[in-house]
């Protein structure tokens, strides 16, 4: 007889029946989830929509840290024992978001193996991400670093089916994102435009085309010398 493969672990079933200390509130566009400098007492999961994580400098400068979608989670410092937030979370699209508790998700953490397990793996992969920002910002040009971040929002290279039509995002984002100016983004945008490796009115259309140009150093984007 067939041995009957094991249902796949659902975050959301699961945190929807937890025994206290879990809320869901929806976030219309340019609504903030937490501010940076706040109390940090919660972790957040995303059930729908794109948040955008930043920080503000003394000066009031904005650095854009990560645009995160359906399935991540936020906030998780403060499990580590850290006071306060040091970022802000911003919805970008319409977005649900699931609120836990720091006590709440720590008891969670103990009690569910499969929970656990679905955590772990994603700050593995966090780590991973801010390490390759790292490299990215390190060693490649201004206009690699830009592609890598359209396909990172189009979700390209990740387990989940690539998400090709991108919400609005300004050009000040994007060059905060890659480290350059707004020019320099206008510029690079009317190229990927014109070699066909997005579409670029009102709307982002991101090609699998520019994922082919990255993997294979294309003379069009290539990295410094």
């Amino acid at each position: 007889m067939a041995k009957k493969s094991k249902p796949k672990f659902d975050p959301k079933a699961f945190l929807a029946k937890a025994d206290g200390g879990v809320t869901v509130s929806r976030y219309g566009k340019g609504q903030v989830v937490f501010t940076q400098g706040e109390p940090a007492d919660a972790i957040f999961y995303i059930l729908e929509g794109r948040i955008k994580i930043a920080v503000i400098s003394a000066q009031g400068k904005e650095a854009v840290i990560a645009f995160l979608k359906a399935g991540d989670f936020i906030g998780e410092g403060c499990l580590t024992g850290r006071p306060r937030r040091l970022s802000t979370a911003m919805a970008v699209t319409d977005s649900v978001v699931t609120r836990v508790d720091r006590s709440t998700m720590a008891r969670l953490l103990r009690d569910e193996p499969s929970f656990s397990e679905l955590f772990t793996t994603h700050l593995l992969s966090r780590t991973l991400r801010v390490e390759e920002d790292l490299v990215d910002q390190l060693f490649n040009s201004s206009e690699k670093r830009l592609a890598r971040a359209l396909l990172l929002l189009a979700n390209f290279g990740k387990d989940g089916k690539p998400e090709p039509v991108i919400a609005k995002v300004s050009q000040e984002t994007l060059a905060d994102m890659v480290g350059t100016t707004r020019s320099r983004v206008s510029h690079f945008m009317n190229k990927f435009r014109e070699l066909g490796y997005i579409n670029y009115n009102g709307d982002l259309e991101v090609h699998s085309s520019l994922l082919d140009a990255v993997l294979h150093e294309k003379p069009q984007i290539r990295a410094p010398r």
